[in-house]
């Protein structure tokens, strides 16, 4: 009884271990089918991401090379940006030269204007001073001499000087006008004469100017009045620029009244139209 309870239990072992057995085969068979899927699916992840990095290898590669054109372009726009402005500074600097010497021009010809206008203006106030002493010994010797005038001759003349003394040439000029109308004959008359054209100088009409100081010479070639008329002439024919015909007086001046202020005068001047 006992050898064969012994028995059974024994094939009941038995039995029990041959039905393990397949069990833990077909469970370690299932864990390496999966351990080999998850190999493989690690597998073609590694591949795909090695082909993402060649991709993105190529893609640095292709940005690299843009970005090496890019630069090189750069480089070149400089360069031609380098030579417009050293042409444009080049440019830049001769205008400045030109405006430099247009301006320097500019100075040496106001310096020369200014030059001018000072001689102008000397003259001119010499030109009134001596005008201012001719008129006082005018009026000096009117009043010394025993020339036969009347009171009523002497007295037209003062009337026509005063408003000239004042610097009126509109109102001097027509009663210088009015005396030798009453008066063609007086003594007074080439004086007279010679103040209408003072007149009309003053006025700046030089070409009536120059006819007044002409008719002084011709039709009282006797007055002391003559020289004085002569260089106004010459003056006049200055201010209007006809440089030939002023030489021309102003030379005759110094050639018939060497000695007269109005000759020193008549140099002045045509050292200033020469020069």
């Amino acid at each position: 009884m006992k050898a064969n309870s012994s028995l059974l239990v024994l094939l009941t072992v038995t039995n029990l271990s041959a039905c393990a057995i397949p069990q833990q085969v077909e469970i370690i068979e299932r864990e390496q089918r999966r351990m080999r899927n998850d190999i493989s699916s690690m597998q073609s992840d590694l591949e795909a991401i090695r082909g993402n990095q060649a991709d993105s290898r190529a893609n640095m590669q292709q940005m690299q090379r843009e970005l090496n054109a890019i630069k090189d372009r750069i480089d070149e726009a400089r360069v031609q940006m380098g030579k417009q402005l050293g042409q444009s500074s080049r440019e830049g600097d001769q205008r400045v030269k030109n405006l430099e010497g247009r301006l320097a021009k500019l100075e040496e010809d106001l310096t020369k204007r200014d030059e001018e206008l000072r001689q102008l203006h000397e003259a001119t106030q010499a030109a009134q001073a001596e005008q201012r002493a001719e008129a006082a010994a005018a009026m000096e010797k009117l009043a010394e001499s025993n020339m036969a005038e009347s009171d009523a001759i002497r007295k037209d003349y003062e009337a026509a000087w005063r408003p000239l003394d004042r610097k009126d040439y509109k109102i001097a000029l027509s009663r210088f006008k009015d005396f030798l109308k009453k008066y063609p004959k007086s003594k007074l008359a080439g004086n007279a004469q010679y103040w209408i054209g003072e007149c009309n100088y003053a006025l700046k009409d030089f070409g009536q100017a120059i006819v007044d100081f002409d008719t002084v010479r011709s039709k009282y070639p006797q007055s002391d009045k003559v020289p004085a008329a002569l260089l106004k002439q010459g003056l006049a024919f200055a201010e209007l620029g006809e440089k030939v015909n002023a030489r021309l007086v102003l030379q005759e001046v110094v050639e018939k009244y060497p000695q007269s202020p109005e000759a020193a005068r008549a140099k002045q001047r045509l050292k200033a139209i020469e020069s």
